[in-house]
């Protein structure tokens, strides 16, 4: 693999733009666990589609409420890993767009900026009805959710569910930012949720190198340029001092 290392880093440090898209598995090594993984303990027993709908929601608020509010804390207390850094610092190195399906803002946190939220942010909150925005301290502090001061509907988290549509102007720009791009990477993503899944082949078919890091092979794998095996946290973090050390040298 270090063959295909040295020859990604070389795409990397010569690329004038690069975009990134990263899925679960990058947060999942800051101890966040998946959407999946998360239906544990006291929520084994309840259907995905009754706690991530509007439907859900309708039905019982409280319970959605407590659910995100939970996964809020947990987002809440996690850091970022080397991978997160190794992004942040890749922007600094070059012009990157960094599109993520994480919902946590570790990116952020890392210090990325200009970072792409496809399914928004379990920690900011709109109101159910409106959109409007509700600024929420410690949500897992409150057992029901708030009432918005504008039109009285029900605070929510600031995330995609089931049967909604992503923001048009962030998928349209996460579009952009794939058919425009040299080089694409894509890491911690199973490559299976849509639309998010087109976006490496949208940046493929438009000539840029496409790298694949992920512990696991997926569905794109077989599309890629490149495929590095490997925890993100472990592999960015080189790949990225490979660009600094090579862009010393120019």
């Amino acid at each position: 693999m270090e063959d295909q290392v040295e020859q990604v880093v070389q795409w990397l440090a010569v690329a004038r733009t690069i975009t990134v898209l990263t899925g679960a598995g990058v947060s999942k090594e800051s101890g966040i666990p998946t959407f999946r993984d998360a239906m544990e303990g006291l929520w084994a027993e309840f259907d995905p589609q009754v706690l991530a709908s509007p439907e859900g929601f309708r039905r019982n608020p409280g319970l959605v409420w407590r659910w995100y509010a939970a996964r809020a804390n947990q987002a809440g207390d996690v850091s970022p890993n080397p991978g997160h850094h190794a992004l942040a610092r890749l922007g600094e190195l070059k012009p990157v767009s960094l599109i993520t399906q994480n919902v946590d803002g570790l990116h952020q946190r890392a210090g990325s900026r200009e970072v792409l939220e496809l399914h928004g942010n379990i920690l900011r909150h709109r109101c159910f009805d409106q959109g409007h925005p509700m600024p929420i301290e410690r949500p897992w502090e409150v057992e029901e959710p708030p009432v918005c001061p504008q039109c009285g509907s029900l605070a929510r988290p600031d995330v995609i569910w089931f049967g909604e549509l992503l923001p048009v102007d962030v998928l349209e720009r996460a579009l952009q930012a794939s058919q425009e791009c040299h080089v694409m990477l894509v890491v911690g993503t199973s490559g299976l949720v849509q639309p998010a899944a087109s976006l490496p082949h949208y940046a493929r078919e438009t000539g840029a190198h496409l790298i694949e890091i992920n512990p696991d092979r997926t569905p794109l794998t077989r599309h890629v340029d490149a495929y590095l095996s490997g925890p993100a946290a472990t592999v960015l973090p080189h790949l990225v001092a490979g660009v600094e050390q090579l862009l010393a040298k120019q």
